[in-house]
């Protein structure tokens, strides 16, 4: 694939988790966040409330996004970062696809996004799935 085209989908997709994930982190601590959320649908609702009362959960997923998003705009980790981006990448179209549609083409970038940067990084990734 183009380098060009996986960088530019790197620097997006770190610049979406790095600012996302600062975003949730400060409404997590009730600084409320710089970008405004719609308001959710009741089924969006009922899933987000069920994340928020682990109490663990929302702030280790905002923590990693934080992080990933670092590493994958300082071009360090690369491949970690996307072992541990890929089930919020999942959860993220999954809750769009089946939950709440609103939000669905901004989960399919940023599916297509991960997808450009994974696939550049099949090499460093084939160690994960040997037997």
């Amino acid at each position: 694939m183009n380098h060009k085209v996986v960088t530019v989908a790197r620097y997006l997709l770190g610049a979406i988790f790095l600012i996302f994930g600062l975003n949730g982190l400060m409404m997590i601590f009730g600084m409320g966040g710089f970008i405004p959320l719609p308001k959710p649908g009741a089924g969006m609702q009922a899933v987000m409330g069920g994340l928020f009362a682990a109490g663990y959960l929302m702030p280790t997923v905002k923590i990693l996004e934080v992080v990933c998003g670092v590493m994958l705009l300082s071009g360090k980790y690369v491949t970690l970062a996307l072992c541990l981006l890929a089930p919020i990448v999942y959860n993220i179209l999954g809750l769009h696809l089946f939950v709440e549609l609103g939000g669905l083409p901004v989960a399919l970038v940023i599916s297509v996004l991960y997808g450009i940067v994974f696939v550049s990084r099949c090499d460093s990734l084939q160690s994960i799935f040997k037997a």
